[in-house]
């Protein structure tokens, strides 16, 4: 079997998922799609039990996914993110936004990071303190198709739907790009038998301040190619921002630095570069139906993938444990991520009551967080990451899915009262 055997096979279910769900489950994408993905990992593992030389799981485990995942997947869905980011319409919104997602994943990456690492300490399993920052920054990411998908189901004020959406979109962003930058610096130490401080500063510097200029540079040149074609030349556009993508990811590989920020980097200023201007936008319509449908369909894939993650897990009962402590330590570092940020900044901005609740329970986690651990080839300690990963996000999904909508609902019954 193929790379592009396994590609198909990928779409294939995420087709045939999609079709069930909308038509007979009826359950919001993301928590469809999980347990259809869950059972049929449950029914390959009993088909490999049965006919054992038809076991997909010694073809899933063959291959290395992280050219496809990184240089690709992740590339393209944070730059279709990114490009749905509009700072103009988020208005008095926009500073607790940028302060929850940066701040925010910040917090929550030294929190969990921290946590986990003492935890494992306990179960006597090995990661060392980087790696479990790793993990910390990954598991941050959350999910902002299934988000924005289960808050247009509810009355939330605007306000409120505005800090959601935009958090949601944002974090995924910087915490992919935070994990992805502690691995290189992790590889750059076992590289040199250890990095001093001058030595980790040029590595961070190297990701993100070689990342976020070229980034700047592909965001501009893409931006004058788009505002001198037509908007009806649909599909002329659709091709410069997928080549924009593909050079860019290219580029930043060759260059060795953040190919996650060129992708954040340059949505976002195609998106923002003359967002005053009230001319017609430099984007078509089309355009942006094409990202949200690449981002919509790769995020369907995902969760497919999260299904036959089952297959290349270690069965281990003690990481398993592990997994179930990280959900509860993930829930609570949402909560201080959330929390901290909002509580500085309430005497300068107004909240509704019950957001910090809102936020940090309609926290769910997607398939990012899954494609970047099963990125991490050659890492110290990717089976214990990918095994907590699957346990957290697969928990996420389904538990607080299902409950999300009676917090949103009691959320609404505060505001009647405040009312």
């Amino acid at each position: 079997m193929q790379i592009f055997d396994i590609i198909a096979v990928l779409i294939f279910f995420s087709g045939l998922f999609i079709f069930l769900n909308t038509f007979y489950l009826k359950l919001p994408s993301s928590i469809g799609l999980s347990i259809l993905a869950l059972l049929l990992s449950l029914l390959v593992l009993v088909f490999g039990l049965i006919y054992p030389e038809y076991h997909l799981a010694e073809h899933v485990k063959a291959f290395d996914m992280e050219e496809i995942l990184v240089r690709f997947v992740l590339s393209v869905m944070l730059f279709a993110g990114a490009l749905n980011i509009d700072f103009s319409k988020l208005g008095n919104q926009l500073i607790p936004v940028l302060v929850l997602a940066f701040f925010g994943v910040m917090i929550s990456t030294g929190v969990i990071g921290t946590l986990i690492y003492f935890t494992l300490d306990f179960l006597n399993i090995e990661l060392d303190f980087i790696g479990c920052l790793v993990f910390g920054a990954l598991i941050s990411s959350t999910d902002p198709v299934a988000i924005t998908k289960m808050i247009q189901r509810h009355r939330l004020s605007s306000e409120l739907e505005n800090k959601i959406a935009g958090e949601a979109l944002l974090n995924g962003g910087i915490a992919i790009v935070l994990a992805l930058v502690l691995v290189n610096l992790s590889r750059e130490g076992a590289i040199a038998g250890g990095l001093s401080f001058g030595g980790s500063a040029w590595v961070v510097t190297k990701d993100l301040g070689g990342g976020l200029i070229l980034g700047l540079l592909f965001g501009w040149i893409g931006y004058q190619a788009l505002k001198f074609i037509d908007n009806d030349e649909a599909q002329v556009e659709v091709l410069i921002t997928m080549a924009l993508v593909m050079v860019g990811s290219f580029a930043a590989h060759y260059l060795s630095v953040s190919s996650m920020l060129v992708a954040v980097t340059s949505g976002l200023v195609i998106r923002n570069f003359d967002a005053s201007s009230e001319e017609e936008s430099a984007v078509g319509y089309y355009v942006f139906k094409f990202w949200k449908l690449m981002e919509e369909s790769l995020a369907a894939m995902l969760f497919v993938l999260i299904g036959f993650e089952m297959l290349v897990i270690p069965l281990r009962l003690d990481y398993f444990a592990a997994g179930f402590f990280a959900l509860n330590i993930v829930l609570f570092g949402r909560w201080i991520s959330v929390f901290l940020p909002i509580k500085l900044m309430s005497s300068h901005h107004e909240f509704d009551k019950g957001t910090i609740s809102v936020l940090s329970w309609g926290a769910l986690r997607g398939g990012l967080p899954v494609a970047v651990s099963l990125s991490l080839s050659g890492f110290p300690g990717q089976e214990i990451i990918v095994t907590m990963t699957y346990v957290v996000v697969v928990c996420s999904v389904l538990y607080q899915g299902f409950t999300l909508g009676k917090v949103m609902r009691s959320y609404q019954s505060q505001q009647v009262q405040q009312n």
